[in-house]
């Protein structure tokens, strides 16, 4: 009989169709079976996928189409987080308008994923850039500003002199854009926050929820950014009263400590260049420009380098003094380098002996250090230290609380300062509120104006949504052009209908990708953002699949969302996260290094399909490691990958004539009495069952299930030689490639469905159930027994199945390998170990 020859790029096309027309993918949340919510990091639409998308969308669709196979109404979503700068800075480059640009991008990026065969509801599709997306963000933003957790303020921000916007602090990398790797530099702006240090509680306690189903390293990552210390804030008494920058008067400097025990320990108060205070303290001071030329430069430090603690510690005396909240004493004011505005109060209380940091700034400038943390049992000299004591001792030199553990002086130097009005026991956070301006013109809207007569005004819920006017000229520059487009910064104002001007920062894109979502739940409704009973259903989501490079960003951002929109009505009052399982997928690398055009080293995914297919590229990216590791693209490794899926393809057509249409798992223990047809039955199940528990969430280690399948596959090859051509071998025969069929659909899904419809099957294996092995299948007859000799390997013999102790020393005992290590000896212990091996001792 002529064998077809395997052409995926024919059979791939024809089932993409045929799960078009069908609609094979769609999915609703009226249904009486278990939910599951498949969510994928949506992408920006930057013109093609690249590998790193296939690995990640292969790794998303494998788990949601074997999912659907164990019985799940499954939501499997894609859409496109489409505003933002590198939209903008594409279209740009190309000389095009940002919308053309993004729009085109997305019509060619959806063609791309569909070449591929995901499956995805299509129906559900959403672009964080058109408005019926965007108008319920701006509806969101009005709820937070009318319970105060959205706010503006004027404050040194985060600069990328290159893409000409702010950055959050979460977007600086190493003190570098993380979008274009420019420096960044601090400037002062006024701008819109979010509130996320509301919940720095409760996103710091909830981490809790998340353990075992997110990586260990994102919960560690999240718990160090948000950085909550418990201490007390302490008030020093300016020894003349200072201006702020709003003109009104300050009487104390406010520090935050995390060690009120040792505060009879300063000797100085450090405070960041940046502190609003600064300009008023050096008022009149003989050395105000050196002050002044040290806060400039400090300034334009990267921040992280700021935090390191192998910062050459550096400060300046500004010549003014507070004074001491116990002692009285003068306290000198200096500035440091090691000090930022933003954490904390801006302000750090110097003492030396008993803070590394503290110690080497007090060393370098000749401050005094004072013991006042005793260990027990030693006596420290201030004069000989080399390095500070942070470890636990008793108070000295500390007036009232001499003696005292300090370990329980905390608690009571905070409880002082309170009843002096002086300080007060309070935890801080690392987390800074998150800064959600952006100077730029591809984005979102913000629906506020500002009137001449009432000052800042929120946009009525009614007039929403704001449009981006899409007529606007992007700069080649790249600054915003929407200053000085008067139609739309020229409005009126809703409260007095007089004349206004529209915001023209807009909305961080990582605001349109923390709530998409619960968008997906009801993409289509119209009236309100959010289908109630839906998103009971479908929320949270079960399984994320992204990038371990948003543990700070995305991800964190999408919590706080979470929890605010709970707080604000649009989400259920359960609903506290949004991921309840994450899995951070691994890098495409190629000769060692991340793929891009600069290195020269990109491997096109339509190149790879157009010359494999679909399947294998997706086999490969499946195959090549686990999912959470890195893996270097190989041309042989894919390679590898299509011919075994040739392999399968002539096993099947090679076979055909003994082929009947039964189910994964359908052949009986009669149908395969003994010989090849019983092992090969037991080789199935066996793969049956290393397949499904490597496809557990927990697991997901589908490069082994892959590995699987393929020796499943070597056994027919094998058994096919050697087994007759009975009906009941046959059955056996049938019932295996069934199985190898079933296990690889997730995988390999045209392939599959392909020679399952050439097997006589009806329907598609998406909606066949997924098999379940049978543990009496698995039962050997015989089992490999290790034969010793004082402990050393003389051979191996095939005994039977649950052979016991008696029998199994019998059969070594009569082994000629085992007689001609013995002869001349004397027997004196034999050890056997059932099932596994038989040592006789001898001499």
């Amino acid at each position: 009989m002529s064998q077809e020859r395997y052409n995926p790029q024919d059979i791939e096309q024809k089932w993409q169709r045929r799960w078009a027309d069908e609609h094979a993918f769609d999915c609703d949340h009226n249904s009486d079976k278990p939910k599951y919510y498949l969510l994928e990091m949506f992408p920006y639409p930057s013109g093609n996928i690249h590998m790193g998308h296939v690995r990640n969308y292969s790794i998303g669709d494998v788990m949601a189409r074997c999912k659907r196979m164990q019985g799940f109404n499954v939501l499997h979503p894609m859409g496109w987080d489409a505003f933002g700068l590198p939209a903008e800075n594409a279209a740009i480059k190309h000389r095009t308008h940002p919308a053309k640009w993004t729009y085109a991008n997305i019509d060619n990026m959806r063609a791309q994923l569909r070449r591929l065969g995901y499956s995805y509801d299509w129906r559900r599709e959403v672009a964080t850039s058109r408005p019926e997306y965007y108008r319920w963000e701006q509806l969101f933003f009005l709820r937070l500003l009318e319970k105060g957790l959205a706010y503006r303020k004027k404050a040194p921000q985060n600069w990328c002199p290159s893409c000409h916007t702010v950055l959050a602090n979460e977007q600086v990398i190493d003190g570098l854009c993380w979008r274009c790797d420019s420096r960044v530099e601090q400037k002062d702006l006024t701008q819109w926050f979010l509130r996320i240090t509301a919940y720095g509680d409760e996103l710091l306690r909830d981490l809790s929820k998340l353990e075992g189903g997110w990586p260990d390293r994102v919960i560690a990552m999240q718990r160090n950014w948000i950085g909550k210390s418990t201490g007390a804030a302490i008030r020093f008494a300016l020894e003349k009263p200072a201006a702020t920058a709003e003109g009104e008067e300050a009487a104390f400097i406010e520090v935050f400590t995390t060690r009120p025990d040792t505060v009879f320990g300063v000797s100085f108060v450090t405070l960041a260049p940046e502190h609003p205070l600064v300009e008023s303290l050096i008022a009149g001071y003989d050395k105000a420009d050196e002050v002044r030329a040290f806060v400039t430069r400090i300034r334009n430090m990267d921040r992280l380098e700021r935090q390191s603690d192998t910062l050459e510690k550096e400060g300046i005396f500004t010549g003014a003094y507070v004074v001491h909240p116990f002692t009285g004493e003068r306290v000198p004011i200096w500035l440091g380098n090691f000090v930022l505005a933003d954490y904390g109060t801006g302000a750090v209380m110097g003492v030396p002996a008993h803070d590394q940091r503290d110690f080497d700034f007090a060393r370098k400038y000749g401050l005094p250090v004072r013991v006042v943390i005793q260990p027990r049992g030693e006596r420290l000299d201030p004069d000989a230290m080399t390095e500070a004591y942070t470890g636990e001792g008793v108070m000295t030199h500390s007036g009232q609380f001499d003696g005292v553990p300090n370990v329980d002086g905390k608690a009571a130097v905070a409880a002082e300062l309170e009843r002096q009005g002086k300080g007060r026991a309070t935890t801080q956070f690392r987390l800074r509120d998150w800064n959600i301006s952006r100077q730029r013109y591809w984005g979102a809207p913000i629906p506020v104006v500002y009137c001449e007569q009432c000052g800042m005004v929120p946009e009525k819920e009614e007039n929403l949504p704001v449009l981006l006017p899409l007529d606007a000229q992007v700069r080649d520059d790249g600054k915003s052009p929407l200053p000085e487009l008067d139609a739309f910064a020229r409005c009126v104002c809703p409260k007095c209908g007089g004349p206004a001007r529209r915001e023209t920062d807009t909305l961080d894109t990582f605001v349109e990708s923390s709530w998409y979502p619960a968008r997906y739940t009801s993409a289509r409704k119209d009236d309100a953002p959010f289908d109630m009973e839906a998103l009971n259903y479908w929320m949270p989501v079960d399984q994320y699949v992204g990038g371990v490079e948003h543990a700070i960003l995305h991800l964190l951002y999408s919590r706080f969302f979470t929890k605010a929109l709970r707080d604000l009505g649009f989400y259920p009052p359960h609903l506290d996260e949004p991921f309840t399982r994450l899995l951070t997928q691994g890098m495409v690398l190629k000769d060692g290094g991340k793929m891009s055009k600069s290195k020269g080293n990109i491997v096109a995914p339509a190149d790879m399909i157009e010359k494999y297919g679909a399947d294998t590229v997706r086999l490969f990216c499946l195959f090549a490691a686990p999912p959470e590791r890195d893996f270097d693209w190989s041309d042989s490794g894919i390679e590898g990958s299509y011919r075994f899926l040739q392999r399968v393809w002539r096993l099947f057509e090679e076979s055909r004539d003994r082929l009947s249409p039964l189910k994964a798992c359908g052949a009986t223990a009669d149908d395969a009495a003994a010989g090849e047809a019983r092992a090969l039955r037991r080789k199935e199940h066996l793969t049956v069952k290393k397949v499904s528990e490597d496809m557990q969430p927990e697991r997901s280690q589908f490069n082994t299930a892959i590995s699987a399948v393929m020796e499943l596959v070597n056994a027919m090859y094998l058994a096919r030689e050697k087994m007759g051509r009975s009906e009941a071998e046959n059955r056996v025969f049938s019932s295996a490639m069934a199985s190898v069929l079933t296990l690889l659909a997730p995988f390999t899904p045209h392939l599959c469905d392909e020679l399952w419809e050439r097997m006589g099957h009806d329907g598609l294996l998406l909606n066949e159930a997924w098999p379940a092995w049978d543990e009496a299948a698995l039962a050997q007859d015989t089992v490999t027994i290790a034969l010793q000799v004082n402990g050393k390997l003389r051979g191996t013999i095939e005994a039977p199945a649950g052979a016991d102790k008696a029998a199994l020393e019998e059969l070594a005992r009569a082994d000629a390998n085992v007689l001609r290590h013995t002869d001349g000896l004397t027997v004196r212990k034999v050890i056997v170990v059932p099932g596994k091996l038989v040592n006789i001792v001898a001499n």
